[in-house]
């Protein structure tokens, strides 16, 4: 039997996410991503198709690289004006009883003492529907808006985020045992205190001393999702994700690359199968390809082409306004997003990049393949990517939203269901259930964050006086 094929709804908190100039199209609702109303409908839409879950995208600046300019971005509302994605996420959790909900959240410009709490919140809110989209951020002016006066170089933020990974562990899976929240009534007695442990985390980057804030709750590390394509980023990966992402424009470089992560796993000691694996489409469907065919004309009728250099200044790092429109394209090393230099240039050497090229390309859909026709046309498509590619799913990106989401759920979900691809109901209850087995809401014991399981038993706890639970003390008790 076939394996299923996992589907993730690919968002963000803007108006023009991966199809710019699409705003304008008098179906797309995108200008609504500002209303709860919104995203509430977009939920239950999700749900009715059975969707694993929401992958709520996230930059914390700009795209200003083309034409040297914040200007284009704004006119076209290019991923600006763009609002916290987190903030949605319990409006849509109280509508809905499965569906899941993966929040980027750029590690870099965070704390992980907090951004632990604010996950941990959701998991309770969710009842243990939350993952976390794990990036470094690849923008100069979210660095210059944080407080630096250039981005980090590639790999340095990595360094970085092994760390930060390695605190928020301490804290979700070790600094409260299990059985350290009793709830007694009687006795008056909410959390034992001997089962509560500081941390004690005194690293290169951070400092984090003391206690989690939040109790444990249900998957007590969310669902860890991650999307660098570098060698640096794929290695981060291979050691803490559970759901990976890629963006490709064809199944023989996508094997390329899942080959590649799954080698990554098992070198870092985990199964080839630790993580899922989705690649980004769009889907245009009617209920014919000719009527597909049309609307894709259409679509493309209102795509504007300095949106799409717009995004891809920002992806790269590169302002192709500064090469002429039918010039050729080498792979240049950046800063930015390298697959978006790469996937372009290296990644297929056979086709000629051209700016131009380029922004016909990114039109609709972004970075990635758009498959057009009715609902059999693209099944066979979404299968044929899946089957070829070693992919474990989709992470569905819109034309116009919430049409695409709908056009996908009403006319595709039931053929992939009825091809026995897909499930027709959710088994299990959280996001982690959804990329393992249902009865798995834990990280496996594989995980870097099972390391931390109990780990702090019989050592300083909170019940302890706060001399002893100094690094110095808790070295000279073991």
């Amino acid at each position: 039997m076939s394996k299923r094929i996992h589907l993730n709804a690919f968002d963000m908190t803007c108006v023009s996410h991966q199809s710019p100039g699409l705003w304008r199209h008098p179906q797309n609702r995108a200008d609504e991503y500002n209303t709860l109303e919104y995203w509430v409908d977009l939920a239950k839409t999700l749900e009715r198709g059975g969707f694993d879950a929401l992958f709520l995208a996230d930059v914390l600046g700009i795209y200003d690289v083309y034409q040297n300019s914040s200007g284009p971005a704004l006119l076209d509302a290019d991923q600006v004006p763009l609002n916290d994605p987190f903030m949605q996420v319990s409006a849509m959790a109280a509508a809905t009883k499965n569906l899941g909900f993966a929040v980027t959240s750029a590690l870099t410009y965070e704390q992980p003492y907090a951004l632990a709490r604010k996950f941990s919140s959701l998991d309770h809110l969710t009842r243990g529907r939350i993952g976390w989209n794990v990036v470094t951020s690849y923008l100069e002016s979210a660095a210059r808006n944080l407080g630096m006066t250039r981005q980090l170089d590639h790999d340095a933020r990595y360094d970085i985020a092994d760390e930060f990974m390695d605190v928020v562990y301490k804290l979700w899976e070790g600094s409260w045992e299990e059985g350290a929240v009793l709830k007694d009534r009687e006795r008056g007695v909410y959390t034992d205190p001997s089962k509560v442990h500081p941390v004690n985390h005194h690293g290169e980057y951070f400092d984090v001393p003391g206690i989690h804030l939040s109790e444990p709750s249900i998957q007590r590390t969310p669902a860890i999702f991650q999307a660098g394509a570098s060698s640096r980023g794929r290695r981060f990966g291979a050691q803490h994700a559970e759901g990976i992402f890629l963006n490709s424009i064809n199944t023989a470089v996508t094997r390329r690359q899942t080959d590649a992560i799954r080698d990554e796993f098992e070198l870092v000691g985990r199964p080839r199968d630790a993580a899922k694996i989705y690649a980004l489409m769009t889907t245009v469907v009617a209920d014919s390809d000719a009527q597909a065919e049309k609307l894709y004309r259409e679509y493309k009728s209102y795509a504007s082409r300095e949106g799409a250099m717009t995004f891809y200044g920002g992806w790269s790092g590169l302002d192709l306004s500064q090469y002429a429109p039918d010039e050729e394209l080498q792979y240049l090393e950046t800063n930015a997003a390298r697959s978006a230099v790469s996937i372009f240039t290296t990644a297929n050497p056979q086709q000629k990049w051209t700016p131009n090229t380029i922004a016909d390309y990114l039109k609709v859909g972004g970075i990635g393949p758009v498959l057009v026709g009715s609902a059999e046309t693209v099944a066979d498509e979404i299968e044929r990517w899946v089957d070829e590619s070693g992919l474990d799913g989709i992470n569905l990106a819109y034309a116009i939203t919430p049409g695409s989401f709908e056009q996908f759920t009403d006319l595709v979900v039931p053929e992939l269901r009825k091809r026995g691809r897909t499930w027709a109901r959710y088994e299990g209850n959280t996001l982690r259930e959804y990329l393992t087995e249902p009865g798995t809401t834990r990280v496996a014991g594989h995980h870097p964050a099972a390391a931390y399981r109990g780990a702090y038993a019989g050592k300083a706890s909170a019940a302890d006086s706060k001399a002893s639970q100094t690094p110095e003390a808790v070295l000279g008790a073991q």
